[in-house]
């Protein structure tokens, strides 16, 4: 309910309450506003007086609501994080996690073609990838990882892994972008996509059996090559896989 208070002069005025639904209905008509001038004339064209006159208001709103023009650029970012994360597809169990890491890629790579200035505006600061749902949307990704793990198909460590998928769908959407139209080559982007597959899995599993047991049993053969570790070492971590595979 709006709070109320009385002026010098007894007047009853109402303040409007900074999470009502009237308050986010208009942040939403301004982000939109906004993604319009962002998509038709550039991050130029995204002045606070454009947009307040595209979404009906005063200059001084835009500031009410978002601070300062950064802040409206940021509130326009998170809405592009957001609607990215509404187009991902979540199996918890693929057929193949790396038919799975495909099709993710190719969400990420549609996604940017489709949405070029908004896509630019939000990878355009490192601060950004602060945002709720990109950190969502990484979460996602960070599953992907971890079922190829769990399968023995990694070929990285699974951070590694995070950051060459999201640095080749990143370069490949802005490399696209920058290219002229009769030079943007579809080859670019499958070749791209598949020296990433390359580069973090591997063709066969690195282990026979899935899950714990299997990694354990593949561990536990490959144990006596190693050099680096004491032999008090290899004999508690040999113990320690003994159990591991005992399991399965």
């Amino acid at each position: 309910m709006p709070a109320r208070s009385r002026d010098g002069d007894g007047v009853t005025a109402i303040r409007s309450d900074p999470a009502s639904p009237g308050r986010e209905q208009t942040r939403q008509r301004v982000i939109e506003a906004a993604i319009d001038l962002l998509t038709h004339g550039g991050r130029d064209a995204v002045t606070t007086r454009a947009v307040a006159d595209a979404a009906g208001l005063q200059p001084p709103a835009i500031y009410r609501l978002f601070g300062d023009k950064d802040g409206l650029l940021d509130a326009v970012a998170e809405h592009g994080f957001a609607a990215f994360l509404a187009t991902k597809h979540v199996d918890p169990d693929p057929q193949d996690p790396i038919e799975d890491l495909r099709a993710g890629w190719d969400v990420a790579i549609e996604f940017g073609l489709a949405n070029p200035a908004l896509y630019t505006l939000m990878y355009a600061e490192p601060a950004r990838t602060e945002s709720a749902a990109f950190k969502t949307g990484m979460e996602i990704l960070m599953g992907r990882i971890r079922r190829l793990a769990a399968g023995g198909r990694l070929r990285v460590d699974e951070e590694l892994a995070a950051q060459i998928i999201h640095a080749t769908a990143r370069g490949a959407v802005l490399t696209w972008l920058s290219l002229p139209q009769e030079r943007r080559d579809p080859a670019l982007l499958t070749t791209l996509r598949e020296s990433m597959v390359a580069a973090v899995t591997n063709e066969r599993p690195a282990v026979k059996d899935p899950g714990p047991a299997g990694a354990a049993r593949a561990l536990r053969a490959a144990l006596p090559d190693q050099t680096n570790l004491s032999s008090a070492e290899q004999h508690l971590l040999r113990e320690w896989l003994n159990r591991l595979a005992a399991d399965g």
